[in-house]
Parts: C-alpha cells; sequence; structure tokens
C-alpha cells in the first residue's frame, strides 16, 4: 500500500514562492494564471498487510507530526493500493 501526502501553505499565509512563479509565468506568456501556491509532495510505502484503518491513522500521525509544520501549512493525502 502507497500513501500519497500533499502539504500546502494554510491560505492565510502568505506564499512569496509561488507568487514569484506566478510572476515568471506572466512574464512568458501564462497572464491567464491568476494564483500560484507551491507545497510538498511524499510518497510513502507501507508495510504489506496493514489495513486501511491503521494505514490511515498511522499516515495522519506522521502527516501531522513528522511532515507539517500546523501553524502554517495543512495537509491532504490518499492511499492506494
Amino acid at each position: 500500500m502507497k500513501a500519497h501526502v500533499y502539504v500546502t501553505l494554510k491560505t492565510s499565509v502568505l506564499d512569496p514562492q509561488g507568487q514569484t512563479i506566478q510572476n515568471a509565468l506572466h512574464k512568458i506568456g501564462f497572464a491567464q494564471v491568476d494564483a500560484v501556491r507551491q507545497g510538498k509532495y511524499f510518497t510513502l510505502s507501507l508495510a504489506p498487510g496493514l489495513t486501511a484503518e491503521a494505514a490511515r491513522d498511522q499516515v495522519e500521525r506522521i502527516a501531522r507530526d513528522v511532515l507539517t509544520n500546523p501553524v502554517i501549512e495543512e495537509y491532504t493525502y490518499c492511499l492506494e493500493d
């Protein structure tokens, strides 16, 4: 089983890297891009035989306690067999 974890800045947090990317896109002709938010992506390979419930619990704990700074970041994840 694999978990795909996406970590992004909370919408209330300024994203200077995203703004820089948006400005660069506008300069090269992609003026229709209204906003860019950057983030991090993680793939976790989980041990075989782990139940879906145990996998969800483990991934949520890892994402909350290790992969994100809860003051400025939020996460989403999905599991795949």
